[in-house]
């Protein structure tokens, strides 16, 4: 289920937030060592001028690119390839190829492959060798044309870019498998209630801005602790497993199924009411009743019990709808089990808690009072010596 879903992705933001602060810090920290380095090695007139007007340069264009874009891969781009023009033009003053700050570029290229991904750092690395052959130009003989050295100096551009390339692939699809793990539950490979939560609750603020309903099925399975005492807990455990995969088949992408706790499994469909869902969930149902799974040699049954509440005729947000859809659920197995049931109304749910009163009324009619007159209490032929 979690790979379906989009969300596994949703900080992005965040982390391209933590890119940008450290692309900060190392902007901040290259222009400071360009600066102290002229100030300590002179240059001959005008180059230290014109470094010093390149770094207030690079200063004035990085300044409005982090107060007015929104932290994304667009700002990094930008602000790799603003570091690395600065680079360029800080080696074109300070000795071409030969420049101390030629090894710098390497710099940028590792930046670009932990924050932008392998095609734009591959990209990166054609500009990082254009512009290594830009400064070549500057010298007699240029360097490119002599193709052997040439190679061997811009080679590490394009190394150092495919290594970066390969460890942030490798970096971010571990990162993406431990989020992976962490929003889902092990044993059936649903949404564990920390990712279900995240989506419903942004469900609900997407319901409450359109006024649209969504539904809360609560599921739990019939005979679990019968299952358990006859074949032991690992049947149950395949019991959660196989009523997991019954879900998981008759459910679509838009919804959002979990494991609530032990066998019980909730599921939220969105833009439905309770009657409109309810055909989607007495399927589910019926193929769990139908469908026995094998377990050491045998065919085990089971059947499911199942609540349905909606928003907002039975709760006004997402917890008050989980707990109608709980207390229908509960209905069910009361009734009888293997049976859908929908939350009822305040009214019904007067009437019922009325009825429970007046049968109270009735029963407390035939107990015999015990305080004032008291009625003997008689144990058949058997009584009580006196």
């Amino acid at each position: 289920m979690i790979e379906a879903k989009g969300w596994v992705t949703a900080k992005v933001g965040e982390r391209y937030t933590g890119h940008n602060r450290v692309l900060g810090v190392i902007a901040s920290l290259l222009v400071g060592l360009v600066l102290l380095d002229v100030y300590l090695v002179p240059l001959q007139s005008p180059w230290g001028m014109y470094v010093v007007l390149a770094s207030l340069a690079l200063g004035g264009f990085l300044l409005p690119t982090r107060l007015l874009l929104p932290d994304g891969q667009l700002k990094a781009s930008l602000e790799l390839v603003l570091l690395l023009i600065y680079l360029v033009a800080v080696c074109w003053f300070t000795g071409r190829t030969d420049s101390p700050f030629v090894s710098a570029i390497y710099l940028v290229l590792m930046a670009t492959s932990l924050t932008l991904g392998r095609r734009i750092t591959y990209l990166m690395a054609g500009l990082a060798v254009a512009s290594y052959s830009l400064l070549a130009t500057g010298e007699s003989p240029p360097l490119w044309s002599q193709i052997p050295g040439y190679l061997i100096h811009v080679f590490p551009f394009v190394l150092i870019a495919h290594v970066g390339a390969i460890l942030a692939g490798e970096t971010e699809a571990a990162r993406a498998e431990v989020e992976r793990l962490s929003l889902t539950d092990d044993l059936t490979e649903l949404n564990n209630m920390r990712s279900f939560e995240a989506l419903a609750l942004q469900q609900e603020k997407v319901a409450r801005r359109y006024q649209a309903p969504f539904a809360i099925c609560m599921l739990d399975a019939d005979n679990l602790k019968q299952i358990n005492d006859r074949y032991g807990h690992l049947a149950g455990t395949e019991l959660i497993k196989w009523t997991a995969r019954v879900i998981r088949s008759n459910i679509r992408e838009s919804d959002i199924a979990a494991r609530f706790g032990g066998d019980e499994f909730i599921i939220m469909y969105t833009d439905h009411d309770k009657e409109q869902i309810r055909p989607a969930v007495e399927r589910i149902v019926r193929a769990m009743s139908s469908c026995p799974f094998s377990y050491d040699g045998d065919l085990i049954e089971c059947t499911l019990s199942a609540g349905i509440a909606s928003f907002p005729w039975d709760g006004d947000d997402l917890k008050s709808v989980v707990k109608q859809a709980d207390l229908a659920m509960y209905r069910s197995k009361r009734l009888g089990k293997n049976r859908v049931s929908l939350a009822e109304s305040e009214r019904d749910q007067g009437a019922e808690r009325e009825k429970l009163q007046v049968r109270g009324e009735k029963l407390r009619g035939r107990v015999p009072q015990l305080d004032g007159e008291r009625t003997g209490v008689h144990l058949g032929k058997r009584e009580l010596p006196r």
